[in-house]
C-alpha cells in the first residue's frame, strides 16, 4: 500500500479538517503530526488528519486521549501484520510436511 503524504498550512488544514489551529498545534506538540519545521506546514498522511478530526469530534476525545487510541491503532496493525507472516510461515511448513510426509491435525498435538 502506498503512503501519501501532503504538506499543508495550519490554517487550511483547520478548515478542511474542523480542527482549530490551537488543536493542530497541540496534536504536534504531543508528536500525533509531523511538521516540517523549515516551512512550518503539517507534513503528513491525509487519512491521518482525517483520523484525528473523527477522533475529536465525533467521539470527542481529549488530545491525551487520542494519542492513547493511536498507540493502541498502532500496536494493533503492528499485530495483524505479525499475525500475517506467522500465518504465511505456517503455511510454508504445512506445504512443506505435505510434500514430505503425513500431516497430522492440530487436535493429535494436544
Amino acid at each position: 500500500m502506498k503512503t501519501h503524504i501532503i504538506s499543508i498550512t495550519y490554517h487550511d488544514c483547520a478548515l478542511r479538517y474542523g480542527l482549530s489551529e490551537n488543536d493542530l498545534r497541540e496534536f504536534a506538540d504531543l508528536g500525533l503530526l509531523g511538521i516540517d519545521s523549515a516551512t512550518g506546514t503539517i507534513h503528513d498522511e491525509p487519512e491521518h488528519l482525517a483520523r484525528l478530526s473523527r477522533l475529536r469530534h465525533e467521539l470527542g476525545l481529549s488530545k491525551e486521549g487520542i494519542d492513547i487510541v493511536l498507540a493502541m491503532r498502532q500496536r494493533l496493525l503492528s499485530l495483524q501484520h505479525e499475525l500475517m507472516l506467522q500465518r504465511a510461515r505456517a503455511r510454508q511448513f504445512e506445504h512443506l510436511l505435505g510434500s514430505t510426509g503425513p500431516t497430522l491435525d492440530a487436535d493429535d498435538w494436544l
